[in-house]
């Protein structure tokens, strides 16, 4: 059995469609039996917790060969990442309580970035997991190639989308969600008896704001261009979506765009290219 945290989102549904093609049995784990009802359909078992609630966390945990671990993202923290720590406290307790065979957690490029920045929460997370008695092996992954997806209205009707990578012609490590989740599940499966390791992930090649923008110009069948948004009218734009403290945001796009956000060695190569992935945003959009 194997325990899937997030599986109502893009990655880890990806980790458990990965599992159940390879005949294992699955636990979904929710906040409520609504949010689950769909898995269930497709024979998941069903646990209800929610993550940061440490006892009922161990309870869905319990006696699972393996556990998908998913920090729930923050976009908006507060400046002392207070909302992850209390989550990150929680799974970490709940880990020890049911102390399962082995643990895949998804981290992130740039989790231990020396500058301080949103992706720092999941070097908390990273941090919290190093010490425990239990294989723990860390997916740090490249940028969401699925995050597009915000891009494609615009590409549409306008021909543009506004870019905040910059700039516009460097390529920075990308990869789709579904090579994530298939790379989880191959994880869960491997038999790591023993130990801590890092496996960090992105697709077959790397890309631009450039590149997406011709990709969207593919799937569209329009001409799309890149746009740079100039820096100094980051903080007002993101005011004006809602957040209350976007320095974290900024400092993560400054890390991708200086080159500090960055993987520490020789990355995993997924197979889903760009095109693939705009396809299904296209179609869906």
């Amino acid at each position: 059995m194997f325990a899937i945290t997030g599986i109502t989102g893009q990655v880890g549904g990806a980790v458990a469609r990965a599992l159940l093609a390879q005949g294992q049995q699955v636990r979904a784990v929710v906040r409520d039996t609504a949010r689950g009802a769909a898995w269930q359909a497709r024979g998941c078992e069903l646990a209800l917790a929610d993550v940061g609630d440490a006892q009922a966390l161990a309870e869905a945990l319990r006696g699972c060969e393996g556990v998908f671990l998913l920090l729930p993202p923050c976009f908006d923290p507060s400046p002392d990442f207070a909302e992850s720590a209390r989550l990150i406290a929680a799974m970490r307790a709940a880990l020890l309580a049911a102390r399962p065979a082995r643990v895949v957690a998804l981290s992130t490029i740039g989790a231990r970035a020396g500058h301080r920045n949103l992706l720092s929460q999941l070097g908390m997370l990273e941090a919290a997991l190093q010490d425990l008695p239990l294989p723990v092996t860390l997916l740090r992954p490249g940028w969401f190639i699925e995050n597009l997806a915000w891009d494609v209205a615009g590409a549409r009707e306008r021909g543009e989308i506004e870019s905040l990578l910059q700039p516009l012609d460097r390529a920075v490590p990308m990869v789709a969600t579904e090579d994530v989740g298939r790379t989880a599940a191959a994880l869960l499966l491997e038999d790591a008896s023993t130990g801590h390791r890092v496996v960090e992930l992105e697709g077959p090649r790397r890309l631009s704001p450039n590149d997406l923008a011709a990709a969207l110009a593919r799937a569209l069948r329009r001409e799309v261009r890149a746009v740079a948004v100039p820096r100094d009218q980051w903080e007002a734009r993101m005011h004006a979506q809602g957040m209350r403290n976007p320095e974290p945001r900024m400092r993560m796009l400054d890390g991708f765009n200086e080159g500090w956000i960055a993987f520490d060695g020789p990355a995993r190569q997924g197979g889903t290219g760009v095109d693939e992935v705009l396809r299904r945003l296209v179609d869906a959009a």
